[in-house]
C-alpha cells in the first residue's frame, strides 16, 4: 500500500469497520480480520494515536524467568539469523505468549530510535494495547504474517515493517512469536515475502530444538517430503513415550499428524496421548529400522492416509547411554533407574502435568537446598504458601517453618510480634517477655506471606536483619545471630510498589535473589488432572471434617465437569478446593450405600456453587461440549483392550463399570495384565476395582468378555 496521510489512514479503517467496500478490501485478509478485532473487541480508535509501550523493568524480569528456557534454546537461532541479515537493518525481537519482548537483537547504535518505535526489549504488542502488529495479530490467530507500514491500525507505527512467525510448545500451545523488523522498508509489501519465510524457518527450528532438548528420554521421529533434507533440516518432529504414544510435537509435526488423521490442526491436543500406529502403519517396534545406520532414501513411512513420508527415528538418550555405561561397567542397573531424578516428593502434589508449572518445580528443586531468598509471586489462591512449605521440606533445614501473615497482623502489633521483646519493655506485656516469630524461625525457614503489605517502617528493620543475620529484640542491646532462610510471598508486583513508593527497593532486592511465578489455574493445562485429584483426595475417610459414611469416590456429571472446566477460576485452587468441597457437601449418596458398601457419588450441576452454576454454558452449547470432551482421554484407534482408555469423569457409572469388568474378563482376572494393557500401576487398577465394582463378585470365564 502506497504512504498514506494520518487522515486517509483513519478514513480508510473507519470506512472498513462501516462495511464500506474500499482499497483496504485489497489488504491481506489476516489484516482486515486484525483490524475487525481492534474495532469490534477492543474498541480501539485509529484517530487515538499512543507510543510504544515499554513494560517497566520489574515486569520484564518476570515476563523473562517465566520464559528463561524458551529464550536459552532460541539464543543461538536467533543469532544466527540476525547473522544472515547483517547489514540490513533488521531487528529481532522474541515476543511471550503476553505480547512482551523478552529477548532482542539490534543496533546498539539505533538503541533510542528502537526504543521509542517499541522494537526493544519489553516492549508490549498485544492487540488490545498497540492495534494491528504483526505480533499480537500472530497471538490472535495462530498463523506468520506480514504487517507492512499502513497495515498498522494505530498510525504511530505506520514507518514500520513487520514480519513474525508463532512458536508453539510441545503440547501445541502457542508459547511464542519471534518478529523481524525495520524502521524503514521499502513501499512494495512483497518486499518482505523472504523475511516472512526467514522467520518461519527459523521459528520451526526452534520449536524442533525445544522438543529435542526435552525428549530425551523418548524416541523421536522426524520427517520431511523429501530424503535430501531429512537429516540435517526436517519438515517436522514429534516424540513417542515408552508405550508408544504421542508425547510431544512440533507445529509442523501437529499438522502432519492432523492432516493424516482427517482433523483440523487447531484439534491438535486430541493428538497428545494417541498411539503411532493411528496415523502410521508401524509402532514403536519398527523405529529401529528408522535410525541413520540407513539410507535416508530407505527410511520411508507410510501414513494411515497414504501418504508417505522420509523418517529418522532417534531413540531415547537415556538408554543409549545406560546401555553404554552398563557395557563399561560403570552403572549398575538400579544406579541407572535411580539416576532418572523425580521431583521431591514435598513438590510432587503441585505436579499435575502443565507445562510451566514442571519447569517452575524443577526450578524450585533445584533452588531448595541453597540459602537464597526467595520471592513468590502468583494470584490469591494459586498455592504460594503450599509451595513456600515444600521449599522448606526439601532444603533439609532442621528448624521450623514459620509462616507470617503480614496483612493479617495489626500494624500496632507487628513489630513485636516479629522481634519479640524482653519482659518490662511495655506495661501490659507478658511478664517473662515474648519470642519474636523471626528468631523463632532460627535454623528453619520464615515465610512472609504478603510482604508487600508490610509498613515501610518496619521494612527498613527488616531490611537490617536480612543484611547482618542478626536480630535485636524490642527493649535489648545485644543483637543475637540468626540462621534461617527467608521466603516471602506477594499477590502484589513489588516492582509496581518500588514504583509508587510503598516498597523499598533495597529491601525487594534482599528477597528476590530467586523468583517463582505461580501462574493462575485458568492458564494452566492441567485443569482436569486437577479436579481429579481434589476430588480423590476429598473421598479419603481421613480428610477433616468427612461423614463417617464417605464414599470411595466422587464423580462428575457432564454439566457439572462443563461448568468447572469453564469456569474462569478467579480464587484459584483455593477456590476450586472449596467450590468442590461445598459440592461434596451437598452431594447425596445413594441409599443403598453404606460404610461397608464404599460405591460412586454424582455430583451434579446443581451441587456446584452459585457462582459456577450461573457461568456454565448450557448443555447443548458447543463450550460446554468442547470443554467436556477437553477432559476426555484420548480415543481408540481400534478395537480391543490394549487402546482402551479409562472412562472419563463425565461417563456413566454403569458403563464405566461394565469396560471394566468387561477389559478384567478379557485378561483372566489377571490384574497385572490389565495395568499393562493400560498404561499405569497395579495399584491403580485395584483402586478402580474398588471404586467402580466395589463388593460386586466379579466372574472369569475363559477368554471371553461378557456381552
Amino acid at each position: 500500500m502506497p504512504t498514506q496521510s494520518h487522515a486517509a489512514h483513519i478514513q480508510e479503517i473507519e470506512a472498513f469497520g462501516q462495511g464500506y467496500r474500499t482499497h483496504a478490501h485489497g489488504r491481506d485478509r489476516a489484516v482486515l480480520s486484525s483490524w475487525r478485532r481492534c474495532i469490534d473487541h477492543y474498541q480501539l480508535d485509529p484517530a487515538h494515536t499512543c507510543e510504544a509501550y515499554i513494560v517497566p523493568e520489574g515486569q520484564l524480569r518476570v515476563h523473562r524467568e517465566e520464559s528463561e528456557p524458551l529464550i536459552r534454546i532460541a539464543r543461538s537461532g536467533l543469532e544466527r539469523l540476525y547473522q544472515q541479515l547483517k547489514g540490513l537493518d533488521y531487528v529481532l525481537l522474541l515476543a511471550d505468549r503476553h505480547g512482551i519482548a523478552v529477548d532482542f537483537l539490534g543496533h546498539d547504535i539505533d538503541a533510542q530510535d528502537l526504543r521509542q518505535a517499541g522494537l526493544y526489549l519489553g516492549a508490549e504488542w498485544r492487540e488490545d494495547r498497540a492495534g494491528t502488529s504483526a505480533v499480537g495479530a500472530c497471538l490472535a490467530s495462530g498463523n506468520a504474517l506480514i504487517v507492512h507500514q499502513s497495515d498498522h491500525f494505530d498510525y504511530t507505527h505506520s514507518q514500520l515493517s513487520c514480519t513474525a512467525a508463532p512458536i508453539y510448545d510441545l503440547h501445541g500451545e502457542l508459547a511464542a512469536v519471534l518478529d523481524l523488523s525495520l524502521l524503514q522498508a521499502p513501499k512494495e509489501r512483497a518486499s518482505q515475502n523472504l523475511a516472512l519465510n526467514l522467520v518461519i524457518a527459523a521459528a520451526r527450528r526452534i520449536e524442533l530444538a525445544n522438543l529435542m532438548a526435552q525428549s530425551r528420554s523418548d524416541w523421536v521421529l522426524r520427517f520431511a517430503q523429501s530424503p535430501d533434507f531429512l537429516d540435517v533440516d526436517p519438515d517436522a518432529a514429534i516424540s513417542i513415550d515408552a508405550r508408544g504414544r504421542i508425547r510431544a510435537m512440533t507445529h509442523a509435526g501437529a499438522r502432519s499428524l492432523s492432516t493424516m488423521a482427517g482433523l483440523d490442526w487447531r484439534q491438535r491436543h486430541s493428538l497428545i496421548g494417541q498411539p503411532l500406529e493411528h496415523f502410521f502403519d508401524c509402532d514403536t517396534r519398527h523405529l529401529p529400522e528408522l535410525r541413520r545406520n540407513r539410507a535416508a532414501q530407505e527410511r520411508i513411512l507410510r501414513a494411515r492416509d497414504g501418504s508417505i513420508v522420509f523418517a529418522h527415528a532417534m531413540e531415547p538418550q537415556r538408554s543409549i547411554a545406560r546401555s553404554s555405561a552398563l557395557k563399561a561397567g560403570q552403572l549398575s542397573p538400579s544406579a541407572a533407574t535411580a539416576a532418572q531424578a523425580l521431583l521431591p516428593a514435598a513438590l510432587q502434589p503441585l505436579h499435575a502435568g502443565d507445562a510451566t508449572m514442571h519447569t517452575l518445580l524443577h526450578k524450585a528443586a533445584k533452588l531448595a537446598h541453597h540459602n537464597l531468598p526467595v520471592l513468590i509471586q502468583g494470584e490469591t489462591g494459586a498455592g504460594k504458601e503450599y509451595l513456600a512449605r515444600a521449599l522448606h521440606d526439601c532444603s533439609g533445614r532442621s528448624g521450623a517453618f514459620v509462616a507470617i501473615n503480614c496483612a493479617a497482623i495489626p500494624e500496632a502489633l507487628l513489630e513485636s510480634e516479629l522481634f519479640g521483646y524482653l519482659p518490662g519493655t511495655w506495661t501490659g506485656g507478658a511478664s517473662k517477655g515474648r519470642q519474636g516469630l523471626i528468631e523463632a524461625a532460627d535454623g528453619g525457614s520464615l515465610f512472609l506471606d504478603e510482604i508487600g503489605d508490610m509498613p515501610l517502617g518496619l521494612q527498613a528493620k527488616l531490611l537490617r536483619v536480612l543484611s547482618e543475620s542478626q536480630i535485636t529484640p524490642l527493649g535489648a542491646r545485644t543483637p543475637k545471630p540468626l540462621n534461617l532462610r527467608i521466603i516471602s510471598a506477594s499477590h502484589r508486583s513489588l516492582h509496581d510498589c518500588v514504583q509508587t513508593g510503598q516498597f523499598r527497593q533495597d529491601l525487594l532486592y534482599r528477597l528476590n535473589a530467586a523468583t517463582l511465578c505461580l501462574p493462575p489455574l485458568r492458564e494452566r493445562s492441567d485443569l482436569a488432572a486437577m479436579l481429579e485429584r481434589l476430588l480423590g483426595n476429598l473421598c479419603k475417610p481421613s480428610v477433616t471434617g468427612a461423614a463417617p459414611h464417605t464414599p470411595a469416590c466422587y464423580q462428575l456429571s457432564e454439566s457439572a465437569l462443563s461448568a468447572l472446566l469453564a469456569y474462569d477460576w478467579p480464587g484459584n485452587l483455593r477456590e476450586l478446593d472449596n467450590a468442590l468441597r461445598y459440592a461434596v457437601a451437598l452431594c447425596e449418596v445413594p441409599p443403598q450405600l453404606g460404610y461397608a458398601t464404599p460405591a460412586l457419588a454424582r455430583i451434579e450441576l446443581c451441587h456446584l456453587p452459585d457462582a459456577l452454576q450461573a457461568q456454565a454454558p448450557p448443555r447443548n452449547h458447543p463450550a460446554a461440549k468442547e470443554t467436556a470432551d477437553a477432559a476426555k482421554p484420548p480415543l481408540p484407534c481400534s478395537s480391543g483392550p490394549q487402546h482402551m482408555p479409562w472412562p472419563a469423569a463425565a461417563s456413566s457409572a454403569h458403563q464405566a463399570a461394565h469396560d471394566l469388568e468387561r477389559l478384567l474378563a478379557q485378561c483372566d482376572g489377571n490384574v497385572s495384565e490389565v495395568a499393562r494393557l493400560l498404561g499405569v500401576n497395579r495399584s491403580t487398577v485395584h483402586r478402580r476395582i474398588q471404586r467402580l465394582l466395589g463388593a460386586r463378585q466379579v466372574h472369569w470365564q475363559g477368554r471371553q468378555p461378557p456381552p
